[in-house]
């Protein structure tokens, strides 16, 4: 990634190239700051919060229900282990696509932990304690969020991301033409339907698009690029050939938050990168991954800060984060201390 210049930076405000329009704000796995992530509960907070759009991360149970959950494996975020000891396989994980949803619904989730040493992964969030938390189907939520939209007259969509989509080939299970089937039952069915769907695998997103024929926004997400997979083909993604090839199937990007910023401890700022608004110029949003108050990178000094370097640094037009009020105010704030354009009065007509 080249550091973008400042001269093209700064032509690029003047010129209004940059996202001109509030970015939207994007609940990662729900307010899972503040409530154990991908449960009912944690998505009507993040309704309440303000979010635009809600996630869910997708895989598949035995019997083919669509279960809100961020692993293949429901180690790290419920009482899997006490509850049916003896269903582990070889490598000790318990697996979501082993259970019918039956079995899955009967386990508590809880904040998510290190399996290595017992302890929450964010140790400020909500306690382990046992609490009424439990797993949910995709359309349970989105009976949620469409409920809470009537009840108060908003409009927040939904980010669905497909998990692993070739793991659960080998195991037999379709999820991304299972998704397509229901969200065509339930009214996300057009390309301005309030829903962005998105995965890792740029495979999928060929499939949905070409071979299955949905018209619905396609996200590409990207890990980091110095990260240890190297057969993921992140670099390559990033590269203005990478963009293009993307621009041909998909209609966004989710870049790792590292793609776009980095080297937040130098004293004249952090590195800006050329991607955000690369990808603008093809046509792309851009909706990087993931601000977290309670986990910023190294040298940045707030969340606040994280975002407005974000969004006036290099364009975003979206953000996930775990915490859509921090979000919500900070952009609300930076709307609204934009110049408004000067208006001149008409001449009145005869």
């Amino acid at each position: 990634m080249r550091p973008i210049a400042p001269l093209f930076l700064a032509a690029l405000i003047l010129t209004g190239s940059l996202a001109a329009a509030s970015p939207v704000v994007i609940a990662h796995r729900g307010a899972s700051g503040y409530l154990p992530e991908h449960t009912l509960e944690a998505a009507a907070h993040a309704h309440a919060l303000g979010a635009d759009f809600i996630e869910q991360d997708l895989v598949m149970s035995r019997d083919n229900v669509l279960v809100v959950l961020h692993d293949i494996h429901l180690d790290s975020t419920t009482n899997v282990a006490r509850i049916f000891p003896a269903r582990a396989r070889a490598d000790g994980h318990f697996y979501a696509v082993d259970f019918a949803w039956h079995e899955l619904k009967t386990l508590s989730v809880n904040e998510r932990i290190d399996r290595q040493t017992g302890h929450r992964v964010y140790p400020d969030r909500y306690p382990l304690q046992p609490g009424p938390f439990r797993l949910c189907t995709l359309e349970e939520q989105i009976g949620l969020i469409q409920g809470l939209n009537q009840s108060t007259g908003r409009n927040v969509g939904i980010y669905p991301e497909i998990k692993a989509p070739s793991w659960h080939a080998k195991e037999g299970k379709d999820l991304g033409t299972a998704l397509l089937a229901l969200l065509e039952r339930t009214g996300y069915n057009a390309p301005a339907a309030r829903v962005f769907v998105q995965c890792f695998e740029a495979a999928e997103l060929k499939r949905l698009r070409f071979e299955l024929g949905t018209k619905l926004p396609l996200i590409q997400l990207i890990g980091l690029a110095s990260g240890k997979d190297p057969a993921a083909g992140y670099k390559a993604m990033l590269t203005p050939a990478g963009l293009a090839e993307i621009a041909s199937y998909a209609d966004g990007i989710g870049p790792h938050l590292g793609n776009v910023l980095s080297d937040f401890g130098r004293p004249e700022g952090p590195r800006i990168s050329s991607l955000a608004a690369e990808a603008r110029a093809l046509g792309l949003h851009v909706h990087p991954y993931t601000f977290r108050a309670d986990k910023l990178p190294a040298g940045a000094p707030s969340m606040a800060s994280l975002i407005r370097w974000g969004v006036e640094g290099t364009g975003i037009d979206g953000l996930f984060t775990d915490h859509p009020d921090l979000a919500v105010a900070t952009i609300r704030e930076m709307m609204l201390s934009r110049p408004r354009p000067l208006v001149l009065p008409q001449a009145p007509t005869r």
